[in-house]
């Protein structure tokens, strides 16, 4: 946690809160971690023993984003141009060759990534995951820790549920929370049904949460139904692991029976919308969900699938996706679309009591951005309306993020790592890279089913 105080002044302020409040220009102060005091500049006393960031107008201040469902990687570009039932196979080759040490790079260049784009929450659904604890605990991000788990035959190159428990053990709670661990399950088809009762009794023991992959595309939802002659909620709903902090990522080709079993149960959803795009998944029924009254985030899916671990992407195309698809200008609002990838994402893993919004006594999980660019501007508000937001949304940019600090420590200033050498981790990463893929070599695809 960050000791000191901090105050942010004469900044335009994005809250986040159930009313959307925005201050500008607005001051923001924190001390020990936690926010004392935010609002209009007029109104907010700065300690006078704060260090002071004088925004000048020219940054904005917003929540750290949060990303609700990635898997780190080491080899973005090699799985392309597929579909989603060809490209499983090939990106899996990866988890075939995996070791620890391995995971522990695709980690760290995964969160550097996210972090100096303003990041600084990341549901990683991965492998080896005491190796991503390391990699958070050097970089000083929030992680919530996946492990993918499965008892197929054809994959037992993933974890276990003996590897999760020990996950538990080891790493929930861990650096005044900012890691926590969760039981994962890659998907319906390479984990038994018994699999999933256990993992429900596991979840339950240790009073975390469950997350799995379903409904991605058409046809994955088709194997689904001729192997077990109902659709994927309809089977999680029967298997008990639907319930309030249960989250499935994608959800893509939900029916509106699907979609009232999530509502009933509590169960959040992590929307995908640049990864969908990319394999070709198709639009998830967003305003359904929404209307429901069902938990939302946004992920990245990591940058295997997506090619980017930029929440800023995940917020313009999550809009855009919506609009051309019902052909409605007016779908998923720049209040919207940066409200699912803060508040609403902090919501689906269980934090939205500590981060995701800026107000006094929350944790100081928040960002600066750089406004004085050509691609921001106009900075003008004109006859009530902010371009700003807007701007901010469909023309912001990973790179436009200068600060970032979490439970007030400063992790990024002036847009580089302050924790790391990035340079010499880029150089570590480089050399294990060529090594992993010269071991990948030995391993071929292995069929979805």
């Amino acid at each position: 946690m960050g000791s000191g105080c901090t105050a942010i002044i004469n900044a335009r302020i994005y809250c986040v809160d159930a009313s959307f409040q925005v201050y500008n220009p607005g001051s923001i102060v924190f001390r020990d971690g936690l926010i004392t005091a935010v609002g209009p500049c007029e109104s907010v006393e700065v300690p006078a023993d704060a260090d002071i960031i004088d925004g000048a107008g020219r940054l904005a201040v917003l929540p750290g984003l949060v990303d609700a469902h990635c898997h780190a990687s080491l080899l973005k570009g090699f799985s392309e141009n597929a579909q989603l039932m060809q490209w499983l196979p090939e990106y899996q080759r990866e988890h075939q060759a995996l070791r620890a040490e391995d995971a522990f790079y695709a980690c760290l260049v995964t969160y550097m990534e996210a972090l100096k784009g303003g990041t600084t929450t990341v549901l990683d659904m991965y492998r080896f995951m005491h190796e991503g604890h390391r990699a958070a605990e050097l970089l000083g991000l929030r992680v919530d820790l996946v492990p993918y788990a499965a008892d197929n035959p054809t994959k037992r190159f993933f974890e276990t549920l003996e590897t999760t428990e020990q996950a538990l053990r080891d790493l929930h709670g861990l650096r005044d929370d900012r890691t926590r661990a969760w039981v994962g399950l890659e998907h319906i088809t390479y984990c038994s049904e018994g699999m999933f009762r256990a993992a429900r009794d596991l979840a339950d023991r240790y009073g975390v949460s469950i997350h799995t992959h379903t409904s991605e595309q058409r046809e994955e939802v088709d194997v689904v139904v001729e192997l077990f002659c109902d659709r994927p909620v309809h089977k999680f709903n029967d298997w008990g692991i639907l319930k309030p902090g249960s989250l499935l990522a994608h959800c893509v080709w939900l029916d509106a029976a699907e979609i009232q079993v999530l509502a009933d149960t509590g169960t959040g959803v992590a929307h995908c919308p640049v990864s969908n795009m990319k394999l070709a998944s198709g639009p998830a029924p967003l305003a359904s969900m929404q209307a429901a009254g069902i938990p939302l985030g946004l992920g990245s899916d990591g940058g295997i699938s997506n090619n980017a671990v930029s929440m800023w992407e995940s917020m313009k195309s999550g809009s855009l996706l919506q609009k051309v698809t019902h052909l409605d200008a007016t779908r998923v609002s720049a209040q919207e679309a940066l409200t699912l990838a803060t508040l609403g994402g902090a919501q689906v893993l269980g934090r939205d009591a500590q981060i995701g919004s800026l107000e006094v006594g929350k944790q100081a999980d928040l960002i600066t951005v750089d406004l004085w660019q050509p691609h921001l501007m106009p900075l003008h508000e004109a006859e009530g309306h902010d371009p700003v937001l807007w701007n901010l949304v469909f023309a912001g940019r990973a790179s436009d993020v200068r600060d970032a600090w979490v439970q007030g420590e400063q992790l990024l200033a002036q847009g580089r790592l302050t924790r790391v050498d990035e340079s010499a981790l880029l150089e570590e990463i480089h050399a294990a890279t060529a090594a992993f893929l010269a071991r990948r070599r030995e391993f071929a695809a292995i069929p979805m089913v």
